[in-house]
């Protein structure tokens, strides 16, 4: 049977729970221990997929189209494991599947309640994820003890503890220590407050694990353990690290937070193999080249808004032996300065995913900057649309060319001059009714392009988020003026990936490949990038 971690947060947000349980998730599977990770986010969003990025940041989507958030992306990257539909429950999709089932009456007539049936409905989510081969299921609860949002899923996790045996359970909690300047001190109190909080709603933590900027003395640990009724030995300290938020689970290790599990939970394992990771870090703290890469979007100021590509963009430089720089560069800033302006010297462009129309001349401008000045560049999904759309303008001479996604913004348009376009089942321009393509789909590479030396490989398999396409009925006339189509989808053949091959390096895709980078495997896309902008500056590059 399955053991359980619930990793809960006090004091403050935004404390670095995922890092934190995909940190511990890495240590435990690198002693052998087979490991699943779910988050439980306390919103009434059904979803993050509808939700502003400068809310709630990036929206992570899994091979099986789930759209969930950032932190699953953490727990990918950390642990190795693809998550799926069930990685991400918010208390929307909870309530939304307790009032389905009243509705066909389950319940049989019974007055339905916050306890029994919703922190049941919880508990079935992260029991879902429970079988056999499966030795550690761990579940992170998004939010602060104390908000009201979150008291169901604290409940279903007493109720939990109470159903299963006491060494099939361990609860991880964590809290802030901050540190006055004025008076030179590190405080307790917060942490004090928060672990009696959690204690007056029936649980018991485990482990602390405190952040911090400064170390924490001896005497200040052995206080906290003290009042939150805690082990010394199990109140650990997560300060700051110097370079990369890869060197937590080092961090981690150092102080025995993995033995500590495993001898909660019984398990005799071997000390994890970090070799890799270490590797890996090394290159991280002491690269032998740098490039700076501008990234250029509408939702730019918040860094959580584009996660994923600026750790996978930090992942190609790991592999080229580099440390990556970004230059965060508004779109609509473009518009108003003009490009040459605000991306002079940089090594590389890259456009991220997007919807709507707001920022998207300043995206193409950008674009038609890198194409013209020959500076490699990257777009994904919507940036692959923009990079059509600006070639059919500046190239192919259709000045009016323009996306169908647009007509909605700015009145009806006229379909004829969309080159991105919804399509029907036939794959022909349609003016409404386009399904959105969420999660994994094929690619075919064409022999002899960039993406195929990239990926080295005829078939790929990439996670998409889009509605709209390249309109087939424009192709032809885009690779007449030299726009390569080096990658469709062999059942649909729509566009998947495109490339100008008098370019060195201009590549863009219909697909999200940032949600499958590792930072000890960079994803091919990337590398290559990275390596192509190295050259372009003329830094050299290993890869």
């Amino acid at each position: 049977m399955s053991k359980y971690i619930f990793v809960t947060g006090g004091v403050v947000s935004s404390l670095g729970k995922g890092l934190t349980a995909a940190s511990i998730g890495l240590l435990l599977r690198g002693r052998g221990l087979e490991i699943r990770m779910q988050k439980l986010d306390p919103y009434i969003n059904v979803d993050p997929g509808t939700m502003n990025p400068f809310q709630h940041g990036e929206v992570f989507v899994t091979d099986d189209g789930a759209e969930t958030d950032l932190d699953l992306g953490h727990y990918e990257r950390f642990v190795g494991r693809p998550m799926s539909q069930r990685s991400n429950y918010t208390t929307g999709r909870i309530y939304s599947s307790v009032i389905e089932r009243e509705r066909r009456g389950e319940f049989l007539g019974a007055t339905v309640q916050v306890v029994p049936h919703i922190t049941n409905a919880i508990k079935e989510a992260f029991t879902d994820l429970e079988s056999d081969d499966v030795d550690i299921i761990i579940v992170e609860l998004g939010g602060t003890v104390g908000d009201i949002e979150g008291l169901p899923y604290i409940e279903a996790f007493r109720q939990f503890s109470l159903e299963r045996d006491p060494g099939d359970v361990m609860f991880i909690h964590l809290t802030l220590i901050p540190f006055l300047k004025a008076s030179g001190e590190i405080k307790t109190k917060p942490t004090q407050h928060s672990v009696q909080k959690l204690r007056e709603y029936g649980i018991q933590p485990d482990l602390l694990i405190c952040r911090t900027e400064h170390s924490i003395p001896e005497e200040v640990k052995a206080k906290i353990a003290l009042f939150c009724n805690v082990r010394r030995d199990r109140v650990i300290d997560e300060k700051d690290v110097d370079h990369s938020i890869y060197e937590v689970p080092v961090l981690l290790h150092k102080q025995k937070v993995d033995d500590l599990v495993c001898r909660h939970f019984g398990f005799e394992t071997p000390a994890p193999d970090l070799r890799q990771w270490q590797k890996m870090l090394d290159v991280v703290i002491n690269p032998k080249h740098s490039i700076e890469i501008a990234i250029v979007g509408k939702y730019i100021s918040l860094t959580d808004s584009y996660k994923s590509v600026f750790e996978a963009l930090t992942h190609g430089g790991i592999a080229n032996n580099s440390a990556v720089t970004f230059r965060k560069v508004e779109s609509e800033e473009i518009e108003k300065n003009g490009a040459e302006k605000l991306l002079a010297g940089v090594g590389g462009v890259l456009i991220p995913g997007g919807f709507g129309r707001r920022g998207t001349e300043g995206k193409m401008a950008a674009i038609r900057y890198a194409r013209e000045n020959k500076i490699p560049f990257l777009g994904l999904c919507y940036g692959l649309q923009c990079a059509v759309i600006e070639f059919a303008r500046n190239v192919c001479g259709v000045k009016e060319a323009i996306s169908a996604e647009w007509f909605d913004e700015e009145g009806d348009g006229d379909l004829n001059k969309a080159f991105v376009a919804l399509m029907n089942s036939q794959q022909e321009v349609t003016a409404k009714g386009g399904t959105m393509r969420l999660g994994q789909y094929a690619c075919a590479l064409e022999k002899c392009s960039r993406a195929r030396a990239a990926y080295d490989a005829e078939i790929v398999r990439e996670r998409h988020r889009h509605r709209y396409e390249v309109n087939p009925a424009k192709v032809a006339l885009l690779q007449k003026h030299g726009l390569m189509i080096s990658g469709r989808n062999p059942d649909s053949q729509l566009v998947e990936i495109i490339e100008i091959g008098d370019h060195p390096w201009f590549v863009a895709t219909q697909a999200h490949p940032e949600f499958k980078s590792r930072p000890t495997d960079a994803h091919p896309l990337f590398k290559s990038f990275i390596t192509a902008a190295l050259r372009h500056a003329g830094n050299g590059a290993t890869a």
